[in-house]
């Protein structure tokens, strides 16, 4: 089973470019992030052509996160636990049916900037509550796979030149220490079980040449339960999208599960 994850920055925007890596890559699951759209404007109809299910949480102009996958989805939950008041769609999830369901969420968890705000306090909110609900779910000992664009740079190794992000809300000590707190649950790292090498990144900015030079991050992410962990095959960040015809400033990161 071929998981995906890719902040879009607007589906509608970049709806040909979208389809044609869909069409390459074939994911049997593909998490959006910044779909930036409400549920009704999401481009639904060439995705089920393509055999997709759908669950989508969107919201106008800003944020909203899909699943789309080739099986049912069942158990869709739209929405953290604790959310009253929050109307930011920032985070879906299901579970992927199959004679081996896998639970699958699509984050897209707050950037912070600036940090000196209150946007840096409710990233860090938003945080704990993942924390919560994560804990909730790893109760449940089944796979699990919370996957999306975390706006987290976990270590130094995860930027080009991390002295540039460090008045950033990405690369802050509170933020990496609340991703550690996550991990600290009993989550893996995909991308470092399955490969690890430096300079790895999922994000490039658009100013400044940052593609061209290779100053990019990595902040998409896909952290597994032990039960998902034991399934991992392998993982890739499909890097080449990012020189497409209007490209994303993220690429998709795919982790495979021998399911």
């Amino acid at each position: 089973m071929r998981i995906a994850t890719w902040n879009v920055n607007s589906v509608n925007a970049r709806l040909e470019t979208v389809l044609k890596w869909f069409e390459a890559a074939q994911p049997d699951v593909a998490c959006l992030q910044e779909i930036k759209c409400v549920d009704e404007k999401f481009p639904a109809e060439p995705f089920e052509r393509l055999g997709y299910n759908l669950a989508i949480h969107g919201q106008k102009t800003y944020n909203g996160v899909a699943l789309l996958s080739k099986t049912p989805l069942e158990d869709v939950r739209r929405g953290l636990p604790e959310g009253d008041g929050d109307d930011h769609a920032r985070y879906i999830e299901a579970v992927v049916s199959g004679p081996n369901p896998v639970r699958v969420a699509s984050i897209y968890l707050p950037n912070g900037n600036p940090v000196a705000t209150e946007k840096f306090a409710y990233k860090l909110a938003w945080m704990d509550r993942l924390n919560r609900h994560a804990q909730a779910l790893l109760a449940l000992e089944e796979p699990l796979v919370l996957t999306g664009d975390f706006n987290v740079i976990p270590e130094p190794r995860d930027a080009a030149f991390p002295a540039n992000w460090e008045g950033d809300a990405l690369f802050q000590p509170q933020t990496r220490e609340a991703f550690r707190a996550l991990k600290y649950l009993g989550l893996s790292d995909a991308y470092l079980e399955a490969d690890g090498a430096p300079g790895a990144y999922t994000f490039w900015d658009y100013q400044a040449g940052a593609w061209q030079r290779n100053n990019g991050i990595r902040i998409d992410h896909a952290l597994l339960s032990p039960q998902a962990a034991d399934l991992l095959a392998g993982a890739s960040i499909h890097r080449d999208v990012r020189s497409w015809d209007k490209p994303s400033d993220h690429v998709p990161f795919v982790i495979e599960l021998d399911i």
